[in-house]
């Protein structure tokens, strides 16, 4: 969604609000498409001060599969951001200025990569998975461990002198 400003670049506290859905279903993110939902993009650009800011708020739910458990599950994910927009660039550095084309802004393609950079590197189902047992491969979450547990060999003596009761 392109949003022309021209209406509010020289107006102070002038403001455009927006609203839109982005489909950001064939987003691969490490082999799967956890973006199962439109997201749904809420903001507003103000002149404040002859300075257009512009702040946006992406909502959806991810499905995404845990990475200790391999358990699916729906995450709910909200990404905000923020920047300045500006008809020309004066410090090259500075990257939470984007400059206007032709008076206009690309607010799906801001939001596109703000969601992206966002996204978690590790999903968890929970803060306190416990995840698979290497051994017998159970969900720690839902049973406990089958491993029969290993005998340290130092104290195996000790062990065939309770297994002989």
């Amino acid at each position: 969604m392109r949003l022309n400003v021209n209406r509010i670049l020289h107006t102070p506290d002038a403001k455009a609000d927006f609203h839109f859905e982005l489909d950001l279903s064939d987003l691969d993110f490490g082999g799967m498409y956890p973006v199962t939902h439109p997201v749904v993009v809420d903001g507003q650009v103000r002149n404040k001060a002859g300075v257009l800011h512009c702040e946006l708020q992406a909502d959806t739910t991810l499905h995404c599969v845990c990475d200790r458990c391999a358990k699916e599950f729906e995450d709910p994910q909200t990404v905000t951001f923020s920047c300045v927009l500006a008809e020309e660039k004066q410090d090259e550095e500075n990257e939470d200025i984007v400059v206007l084309e032709n008076n206009e802004v690309d607010l799906a393609e801001l939001a596109r990569t703000a969601f992206i950079l966002d996204m978690d590197t590790k999903t968890l189902c929970s803060e306190d998975c416990q995840g698979l047992c290497p051994g017998c491969g159970v969900n720690l979450n839902e049973e406990p461990c089958r491993c029969k547990k290993q005998v340290d060999p130092r104290l195996a003596a000790l062990a065939k002198l309770l297994q002989d009761d």
